[in-house]
């Protein structure tokens, strides 16, 4: 199976790096009743001369020509998508048909087949660009040239713009912090409405209110489904800034381009490969004119690859008009700035909202308990109470410990996973007895799979490949 020509096994500082095993736990459904001895296996692997994998109690016979006498055959494991929990630690073979049917190959192959404007078979191609994947550009271009400081990011996407236009024959060119803002603002609105539900109280009070995790990161959401389903109730039901993008152009402007959303080709430029995966969830297919939201994902290296085989270079300036003076460039403005992290600026947006919707001021406080990808935010109001409690968590590592805290903050019980399975505990907390508030450890997490954040994302480039090399 032929992958991407940009797909590289890199180094992410993770729990589990390239080679290792699988970390998908094992559950055994056909426990034996004899007597276990502490510490002992009841039964062992052998090898018959064919090569074939047999399970024998310890007391077994010798393995024959034939097979292992008295021993049970054992299956060749297969492990699918569906099992996977995007731990960065392998490529399934139904990732990567995934991942070689949204590679910058195939985007060239639509763009060369795409029948002409004139036939009602044309499909518009639209591209967005996430600004991760812009600021990974810039920084390319500053390491490679004598130049310490990076272009403006309108610069970059100028350029880009430029290179898909002009060389590639894409129609539109957008970045995706418009789509950004829409997730940013609902996000909030959804906060409020989970902070309200568990200002209730009493027996009719959701359990699942708070805390609120975040869900713009698709590795975080398919290792909690796999892994932790007990945390699914906690996480955000706002769409990533990818998919809202996709409806954007799928909905939005094809019905102003008096298109069906059947009729556009949408492909964005995102840090991350599980961007892909996220892209292919049935969610986000719609079934009326069955089509995705967004139908090809390409990584930052990949983008970058496509630049390098059409011989076009970035660090030259272009002339060509800016993006601005398109017809339809006022219905989505570009670039616009959220400060905060760079992984969406989710957290601050609500430490923000906080503090613009309180009665009284709020000092906020920040601790890193282990790492820089682990850190506590706490808002406290003039008396000293805590008003909002919030933890941004990159990186599968730390991830492990939020998940306890959240578990035990909200009296659920850690699923099996890399988290061990924890039982049920009694929650003591300062307050009162019962005060759900005062045992929630956190009311918000921001949580991205990747250490350092989506800036850092595996489909990003790096020093040894692609223009740092």
């Amino acid at each position: 199976m032929a992958f991407s020509g940009a797909l590289t096994l890199t180094d992410l500082n993770d729990y589990i790096t390239p080679a290792q095993a699988c970390i998908k736990p094992v559950e055994q459904t056909n426990k034996s009743d004899a007597p276990e001895v502490p510490g002992a296996a009841a039964t062992e692997i052998r090898i018959d001369s064919s090569g074939s994998y047999y399970e024998v109690a310890k007391d077994g016979g010798a393995a024959s020509s034939s097979g292992v006498s008295g021993g049970k055959k054992l299956e060749t494991a297969e492990i699918s998508l569906n099992d996977c929990l995007a731990c960065s630690g392998c490529i399934t073979s139904a990732e990567s048909v995934l991942i070689t049917l949204q590679s910058h190959t195939e985007v060239l192959s639509f763009l060369s087949s795409n029948p002409p404007p004139s036939s009602p078979e044309h499909k518009i191609p639209v591209i967005s660009i996430a600004p991760q994947s812009l600021a990974s550009l810039a920084a390319s271009l500053a390491s490679s040239s004598s130049s310490p400081e990076p272009l403006p990011l309108e610069e970059i996407l100028h350029r880009v713009s430029v290179f898909c236009r002009d060389t590639l024959g894409f129609e539109h060119v957008y970045d995706t912090t418009f789509a950004r803002h829409i997730a940013l603002l609902e996000h909030a609105q959804e906060f409020e409405e989970r902070k309200r539900a568990a200002a209730t109280g009493g027996v009719d009070a959701p359990r699942d209110a708070l805390p609120m995790l975040a869900s713009a990161c698709p590795g975080w959401i398919c290792y909690a489904e796999k892994a932790h389903p007990e945390m699914l109730p906690f996480i955000s039901r706002t769409k990533s800034p990818q998919q809202i993008m996709g409806t954007l152009v799928k909905e939005w402007l094809a019905a102003k381009w008096g298109k069906r959303p059947d009729q556009i080709y949408h492909v964005t430029v995102m840090p991350c490969y599980d961007k892909k995966l996220e892209a292919s969830r049935q969610d986000f297919f719609n079934e009326l004119f069955a089509t995705r939201d967004v139908d090809c994902v390409l990584t930052t290296g990949e983008f970058d690859r496509l630049m390098r085989d059409k011989a076009f270079d970035l660090s030259v300036p272009q002339l060509s008009p800016a993006p601005s003076t398109d017809v339809d460039a006022d219905l989505l403005p570009a670039l616009l700035t959220h400060p905060g992290s760079s992984s969406g600026s989710y957290l601050h947006t609500l430490l923000a909202h906080h503090v613009r919707t309180s009665p009284v001021p709020l000092t906020l406080t920040t601790k890193t308990p282990r790492n820089s990808d682990h850190t506590d935010y706490t808002l406290i109001d003039p008396a000293g109470a805590p008003v909002f409690r919030a933890a941004t968590c990159y990186g599968f590592r730390n991830l492990q410990n939020v998940v306890r805290k959240v578990a035990r903050g909200a009296g659920v019980q850690a699923g099996r996973g890399a988290a061990g399975r924890l039982a049920r505990v009694n929650v003591r907390r300062k307050g009162k007895e019962g005060d759900a508030a005062s045992a929630r450890a956190y009311d918000y997490v921001e949580v991205m799979a990747c250490p350092g954040g989506c800036v850092n994302g595996g489909g990003q480039l790096r020093r040894g490949f692609g223009r740092f090399a």
